[in-house]
């Protein structure tokens, strides 16, 4: 994989990134002025909280790449790993007819905003604020169809990073439990 598309693969992430340490320092700026200077930066807050809403719907993306969307899966572990993998498939169809649905809406209650309708303190028009919904859940949709691609066409399976560090730190304690184990047993 060359290195454009490696970066493409992790824009959510970088995006994310960005978007974190933007508001986070906006809001600890916002902290010393009231709390030092005893006055408030009125554009901060909103900022603030656009920004937020913006790195929430782009962390959905990017969990939805990295497969680590919250599921019920105590019945797909039951069933062999094909089956298991079609069953969330047809899950995720329901997604897709979701986010395309979710896509649309978002499109049209945009489209009749009208340019009169801003951001109180920052006099941004509400409609470049909303643009995070179609664009997160196109990202979001395009990941799930990545996702599933991967796992039913190329037999790879990008696993829940979380479950992964669980199952690691599962391993290495059953590891030093059985050392332990072979050291008192002498």
């Amino acid at each position: 994989m060359s290195a454009f598309w490696k970066h493409l693969d992790n824009l959510e992430s970088y995006i994310c990134r960005a978007l974190l340490a933007v508001f986070v320092t906006l809001l600890f700026v916002q902290i010393v002025a009231r709390q030092m200077f005893g006055f408030s930066i009125t554009w901060i807050e909103e900022l603030s909280v656009i920004l937020f809403v913006w790195f929430a719907y782009f962390g959905a993306s990017y969990a939805a790449r990295m497969a680590a969307h919250n599921r019920v899966t105590f019945h797909l572990n039951m069933m062999p790993r094909r089956a298991a993998r079609i069953l969330e498939a047809i899950g995720d169809l329901f997604w897709i007819a979701f986010n395309v649905v979710f896509i649309w809406q978002a499109i049209q209650f945009i489209s009749r905003l009208k340019p009169f309708v801003k951001a109180q303190t920052l006099g941004w028009e509400m409609r470049w604020v909303y643009m995070a919904l179609p664009i997160a859940f196109a990202l979001m949709t395009i990941r799930i169809l990545q996702v599933n691609y991967l796992k039913l066409v190329k037999g790879i399976d990008p696993r829940d990073p979380d479950k992964v560090e669980v199952e690691q730190a599962l391993e290495l304690a059953e590891d030093e439990q059985r050392a332990y184990e072979r050291e008192h047993a002498k």
